[in-house]
């Protein structure tokens, strides 16, 4: 039975955004500021609960590293490279809910490596699945734009560099509760990589986010058809998403023929995340990361990377974590979930994969 591969850096901790309101400045208001929505102790708790839970045993632990200017800029341009340096002095709210904390290009540096490390240990054969476990999120990080606590599109850095290593065709699948824009955009005229997105249902959210997420976002020129949006309603629960990777995803997948497959790992769309509203249990995150293995293990030898994004319950994005890092290698879940408690979707599940394929215009809609 194989194990799966776990990179670490220490460094992804070593930076944070400031107390405040949430996602925001502090308020004058309060009496007690909040822990900045997207902390370095989300990631501790993961890591902990990978150690301590009871099937701790199979993952093997990993060194991460620093990235380049030069493997940053496979992705990114130079003018803005340039510009997270400038940030790096003193920090800087980028937007009035992404902070980019002075320091912070130790912490952006350490998660594009880590990832790269976590990749290159797939491609060389080193390991067949591995877990990239870092922070900040990337797939909001346009190739020029910072948005929603993302600066380093360490998934678009992935892509590229598997790219230029040999993989003729990339598969990034994202089932972050929000829609993955920055990775959409990055390769949106590429028919070299298809994106695949699960989200919420919430549309565009400013001039840092103009993408809808909606299902008419197909691509572009040799990209028409390479972009896959599944926008989901709020409260959707285990049984959808899991219908809607069976039915929609998996078919886009097997199309393709991926010889690799990227996650954009996120758990926001837990049941108790505050950054989102939809109902996915422990179970749930297993059931998604199962399938997503099993697909890789059918089209591109078992070879896939997942990439940590969002979960912002402190403590529950733990447990979720620790689910999907057990379905990407097949194990069982030995662990009950101790919040999720809402009940099973039921109609809502077949109704939402119906009305996706009948209005997806890349599903005959």
């Amino acid at each position: 039975m194989e194990n799966l591969a776990v990179f670490f850096d220490e460094d992804v901790l070593s930076t944070s955004p400031p107390m405040g309101l949430f996602e925001r400045a502090p308020s004058p208001l309060l009496a007690n500021q909040t822990l900045f929505t997207e902390s370095p102790q989300r990631i501790e708790n993961i890591k902990s609960v990978l150690e301590r839970g009871p099937s701790a045993d199979r993952f093997a632990w990993y060194p991460g590293r620093k990235a380049t200017d030069a493997e940053i800029l496979t992705y990114h341009t130079q003018a803005y490279l340039d510009r997270l340096i400038e940030w790096d002095a003193d920090g800087v709210w980028a937007s009035g809910t992404t902070y980019f904390p002075k320091g912070g290009m130790v912490t952006m540096r350490a998660a594009a490596g880590t990832v790269l490390e976590g990749l290159d240990a797939v491609l060389s054969g080193k390991a067949s699945k591995a877990y990239a476990l870092v922070r900040p999120p990337s797939h909001h990080a346009d190739r020029d734009v910072a948005d929603g606590y993302c600066f380093l599109n360490c998934v678009g850095i992935a892509v590229e560099h598997a790219r230029a290593a040999g993989c003729a065709r990339v598969g990034v699948l994202d089932w972050d509760v929000h829609h993955g824009n920055g990775t959409q955009s990055g390769f949106y005229d590429r028919d070299d990589v298809l994106t695949i997105s699960l989200h919420m249902n919430h549309g565009a959210w400013g001039p840092t986010h103009p993408q809808t997420g909606e299902v008419d976002e197909t691509g572009t020129g040799a990209g028409q058809g390479y972009n896959v949006n599944l926008p989901l309603p709020m409260g959707s629960g285990d049984e959808t998403y899991l219908a809607v990777m069976r039915d929609c995803v998996l078919p886009k997948l097997r199309d393709f023929q991926p010889d690799l497959i990227i996650v954009s790992n996120g758990h926001d769309a837990g049941q108790f995340d505050p950054n989102g509203r939809q109902l996915i249990s422990m179970a749930g995150f297993h059931g998604l990361a199962s399938l997503a293995a099993q697909a890789a293990g059918e089209l591109c030898d078992g070879k896939l990377l997942a990439v940590q994004e969002g979960g912002y319950n402190i403590g529950h994005v733990g447990f979720c974590a620790y689910a999907s890092a057990l379905g990407f290698i097949g194990v069982d879940l030995d662990l009950g979930d101790p919040l999720s408690y809402y009940p099973p979707d039921g109609q809502r599940a077949l109704d939402t994969v119906a009305d996706l394929i009948g209005r997806h215009p890349l599903f005959g809609g």
